[in-house]
């Protein structure tokens, strides 16, 4: 279910089954690197004015699931305009910083972004740019990402699976509003 928090900016309307904290796991998979499951933490806040922040951070799992290294952090800032066009602004760990452009699909919560502009560091690996699709989808959040290096043409590398979570305190709000139920719990359904 998606909410719409009482004091978010209105235009990010659309934006708002981004919100919350995720967390999933994923692949990624790039020539020249190794291949691993990852974790993922990914929060979507706001604070009332025209953006969304964003702030991601992956890392390789080993066979029973349990945390290797970082494998990537990044953290931006989401934008959506009237027409339903998109734009981040990107930070990477790794010494890059993009700029994404795309869209909100018709009818359905998905984000199809292209990057529009990369910055690199001198210490940054080699990158040309990506793209990445964002979907809601039964109420788990899930991504693709592609990325273009100058030796290897745009490809998938990495997708992910995420969970929303939910907080103590969001149970204990839902808590608070079962006293009306019967005890059995069955005339809920009737």
């Amino acid at each position: 279910m998606i909410e719409i928090p009482s004091d978010l900016n209105p235009d990010l309307v659309p934006l708002a089954f981004l919100l919350g904290d995720w967390e999933g796991v994923g692949v990624f998979d790039f020539p020249g690197e190794e291949k691993a499951n990852f974790g993922q933490e990914v929060s979507f806040s706001h604070d009332g004015r025209d953006f969304v922040e964003y702030v991601s951070h992956t890392w390789a799992l080993d066979a029973e699931g349990k945390k290797l290294r970082p494998i990537e952090s990044e953290s931006g800032f989401w934008r959506i305009d009237k027409d339903r066009k998109v734009e981040v602004v990107m930070v990477r760990d790794q010494g890059v910083v993009e700029i994404w452009y795309g869209e909100l699909a018709d009818q359905k919560p998905q984000i199809d972004l292209v990057t529009d502009a990369v910055a690199r560091t001198a210490s940054a690996g080699p990158y040309n740019g990506g793209k990445r699709l964002y979907g809601y989808v039964n109420s788990d959040l899930m991504w693709v990402g592609e990325k273009s290096t100058p030796e290897v043409p745009m490809r998938a590398y990495m997708s992910a699976h995420l969970k929303k979570v939910v907080s103590p305190e969001q149970v204990a709000a839902w808590a608070k509003d079962l006293g009306d139920l019967p005890d059995d719990g069955i005339a809920f359904f009737k």
